[in-house]
């Protein structure tokens, strides 16, 4: 866990928010978001546990029956402390055979390191060139800001992964829920991905798409 800290001290040299101007700014979550972050509550109400997350435990990967993966986020509304820091953190927990599938954060690189089991972890750059590699316990990762990536468990047992990314509020945009989770026509996405209305049908079926 110390090195993790050390990861998201990295992380945040370079970033420019609230924070340059004040030592930190915990957001008031009861306020709108902009697009430089929260407001920050009042320092008087500030105390040591804004600065404490303590909700990093495995998650329930049973919840998701489908990719059998769990992913317990330490971003600004999990942990306001990190409002305006340029970090956040999270937990992945993947079952046998669990996977998280193609997405991508917009707005944070990010760095996974491999806790336990072995992960199989991938990225597409702009130019459509492909990394892949299986991670063991003790190996990191870099994933550049705003590309597609996945995580798998390459292993036996059950795998965990710990994210450091460089952004409080990175996001996340998974490809098939993008493409199969909404009420985009079904003829749009056979004509776009070049898949027969059966693949689209059963598609839409499991990611709650509509149209």
């Amino acid at each position: 866990m110390i090195f993790i800290l050390f990861l998201l001290t990295l992380l945040s040299s370079h970033s420019t928010s609230n924070a340059s101007v004040v030592d930190f700014c915990v957001a008031d979550l009861s306020s709108a978001q902009t697009i430089s972050g929260f407001p920050c509550k009042s320092s008087l109400s500030v105390t040591i546990n804004d600065f404490v997350f303590s909700n990093f435990n495995p998650g329930n990967t049973s919840d998701n029956p489908l990719l059998r993966a769990s992913v317990t986020a330490a971003a600004v509304h999990q942990f306001p402390a990190v409002n305006g820091l340029g970090i956040s953190a999270a937990r992945l927990d993947l079952d046998i055979g669990g996977n998280v599938p193609m997405h991508l954060h917009r707005g944070a690189s990010e760095i996974l390191m491999i806790v336990q089991g072995r992960i199989t972890v991938g990225f597409i750059s702009s130019d459509n060139a492909v990394f892949v590699k299986t991670l063991s316990k003790g190996e990191i990762m870099i994933i550049p800001q705003g590309l597609l990536h996945f995580q798998f468990n390459a292993g036996r047992s059950k795998a965990t992964a710990f994210l450091a990314l460089s952004s409080s509020s990175p996001g996340a945009q998974l490809l098939d829920v993008a493409l199969f989770g909404n009420n985009l026509s079904s003829a749009i996405v056979e004509k776009t991905t070049l898949l027969d209305p059966a693949q689209v049908k059963k598609l839409k079926a499991i990611f709650g798409g509509s149209g």
